[in-house]
């Protein structure tokens, strides 16, 4: 089967590109992330996948759209519930690309994530699917997790330090701080 893997970035994308492989799947990854800001964070989760792909053989489809503008105009209605339209935004292109591509399948590493909404990811993808007319591919890769984390810090991959929006961002700065003692 031959199924396309939309890839948020490279440390979460490992373990879910060697699961998908001990599979005997054939698997190709695919770059299209508007979400990502700013633009340096971008280009950098970015480049690291090609290197990454690169390397392992992965063949690698970008839609490479900074898509700032696209992004703000979808979520600003709704700042806080804005992660449903965000996941509509990568999963329905996925799926309409590995439609149009002949693809069998198409899933995500996003749903290595322990920090995603699995659910509603779930939910927004079988809704793609049946929009696009292609196979949903689910796999619940949060259990490589930390394996992936690891991976990613051995191989010297950029590691980013929130989800890629620039709300995302924002909230990592006001979270309440530990206090130690």
């Amino acid at each position: 089967m031959k199924v396309l893997l939309h890839i948020c970035c490279a440390p979460c994308a490992n373990m879910c590109i060697e699961t998908l492989r001990q599979e005997e799947l054939a698997v190709e990854g695919f770059w299209y992330n508007p979400n990502i800001h700013p633009f340096t964070e971008y280009r950098a989760r970015r480049n690291c996948l090609r290197e990454y792909a690169r390397d392992i053989a992965l063949p690698l489809h970008e839609q490479n759209d900074y898509g700032l503008r696209p992004f703000v105009r979808e979520v600003a209605s709704d700042i806080d519930g804005r992660c449903v339209k965000c996941y509509e935004m990568r999963l329905g292109t996925a799926a309409m690309y590995a439609r149009d591509q002949g693809y069998d399948a198409f899933t995500s590493s996003l749903f290595i994530s322990p920090y995603q909404k699995h659910d509603l990811m779930r939910q927004v993808a079988e809704e793609a699917a049946r929009r696009f007319g292609v196979q949903f591919l689910y796999r619940d890769f949060r259990p490589y997790f930390r394996q992936g984390q690891e991976r990613a810090r051995a191989l010297g991959f950029y590691m980013q330090k929130y989800c890629g929006c620039v709300f995302s961002e924002e909230e990592r700065y006001l979270k309440p701080k530990k206090i130690l003692r």
